[in-house]
């Protein structure tokens, strides 16, 4: 099996193979991460569509200064937040003065017996700013190491753990408003 980056140097010479076993790596990660944001099967495969195209397009231009996997990643979420910036919202729900998108979504990789709390953790995940937001399904939904997720968002350390400082920060925020009972006494 060829590394990511030999699949790359394949990619770009129009390898359909090298392709194929890219795809095979990393569709599941691409789709995942997708569906984190826009919370829709059917609109999560067509931005995975969208980014192996976009990968297949640029393969040439892949100049290795970081891992493929993070330059993968990084199409990924600039996909998926550009996709939602050009997505109409309808669904839309309170949350104190801040109208929300209620997207009836359920991610799969959660039980079922906790898919009501994600379903409302993944409404008030879309309130953050799109930098914490990122920051935030990156390391706590895709579980990567902090440093990846540096890279991908081409920000120091130091900035993704802030982005996740003020995230978590907002996050209980907007949460304790939901569930006021459940406040830590």
């Amino acid at each position: 099996m060829n590394t990511p980056d030999k699949l790359i140097q394949l990619i770009a010479n129009q390898d359909r193979n090298a392709f194929q076993q890219l795809y095979e790596m990393f569709s599941e990660k691409v789709y995942n991460v997708a569906i984190s944001y826009v919370k829709n099967e059917t609109d999560a495969e067509e931005i995975t569509q969208d980014v192996f195209v976009r990968i297949y397009q640029n393969a040439h231009k892949f100049k290795g200064d970081a891992a493929v996997s993070t330059w993968i990643y990084r199409i990924t979420v600039n996909v998926s937040l550009n996709f939602l910036k050009k997505r109409k919202r309808t669904s839309l729900f309170k949350l104190g003065n801040q109208t929300i998108e209620q997207p009836d979504f359920e991610h799969p990789g959660v039980l079922l017996e906790n898919q009501e709390k994600a379903k409302l953790l993944f409404k008030v995940i879309d309130t953050l700013a799109d930098a914490q937001k990122t920051a935030f399904i990156l390391s706590f939904v895709e579980e990567l190491p902090r440093q990846e997720v540096a890279n991908i968002m081409e920000v120091s350390l130091k900035a993704v753990e802030s982005l996740l400082q003020r995230a978590k920060k907002n996050l209980r925020n907007k949460l304790e408003k939901l569930y006021p009972d459940q406040r830590k006494k």
